[in-house]
């Protein structure tokens, strides 16, 4: 059995991101590689500019030995081109990566409308994805919202779905919503609830003005903005 030195010059915003795509690249082309084997060397660990101006890409060297059968093996399909904007584009990459990262056999379906994105993952076991009390899919969430207000010029507000768990989570947002009402009305202080995208505050919103005698607004900067909840007497804003 004869052995071949495969190697894959890759580039990313940190070194770790540039480790993480030429690691991805290799193993698209050799679906059995031993991770634990791959040598990598930092040719570059970049510079982040000022205000975009002198900006240079970390860039590394990734080497595997691998032998003749693994080298004729066939490469993961490529994922096939769609019409998608650059932000969108940037939402399907990170997601697609993840699956690939935690081994998670899954398709990956975004609609766009409206300045928002809904990315739902299809799959028969996305338990891993979704995490305890959907802490997984809600932390991936996060990261995807705040990845598009530090690089898209034009952000768009990223909603993450696996197995229906956003209509599950839009049940508990209406509990929470419940709770924090009967909480500001109990003690007449406001109640200042967690982060939440721009669409779940909407759910929040809605929820509490429907039960009548009580004001909400949504205070902080993205992607940490967060709903209060007050009585409708309360002056304060």
């Amino acid at each position: 059995m004869s052995e071949q030195r495969v190697e894959v010059e890759s580039s990313g915003e940190t070194v770790g991101e540039a480790r993480w795509s030429a690691l991805h690249e290799l193993e698209r082309r050799f679906p059995s590689l031993d991770r634990s084997l791959v040598e990598f060397i930092v040719l570059s660990e970049g510079q982040r500019g000022l205000l975009g101006v002198g900006y240079e890409p970390a860039r590394v060297l990734a080497s595997v030995t691998v032998d003749d059968d693994a080298a004729a093996a066939p490469a993961r399909p490529a994922r096939p081109a769609r019409d998608e904007s650059p932000a969108a584009a940037s939402v399907r990459d990170l997601l697609e990566r993840l699956l690939d990262a935690l081994a998670i056999d899954g398709d990956v379906d975004l609609v766009e409308r409206d300045g928002t994105v809904t990315a739902t993952v299809h799959g028969t076991e996305l338990g891993l994805l979704i995490g305890k009390h959907g802490q997984t899919i809600d932390a991936v969430q996060y990261l995807a919202n705040a990845m598009q207000h530090r690089r898209q010029e034009q952000p768009l507000e990223v909603i993450v779905d696996a197995e229906g768990y956003r209509k599950r989570r839009e049940r508990t947002l209406h509990e929470v919503a419940i709770r924090a009402a009967a909480e500001a009305t109990r003690t007449g202080q406001p109640v200042e609830l967690e982060p939440m995208t721009s669409v779940e505050r909407k759910i929040v919103h809605t929820k509490v003005q429907s039960l009548g005698g009580l004001a909400t607004a949504s205070e902080g900067s993205e992607p940490n903005r967060y709903v209060v909840v007050r009585p409708a007497d309360d002056d304060a804003v």
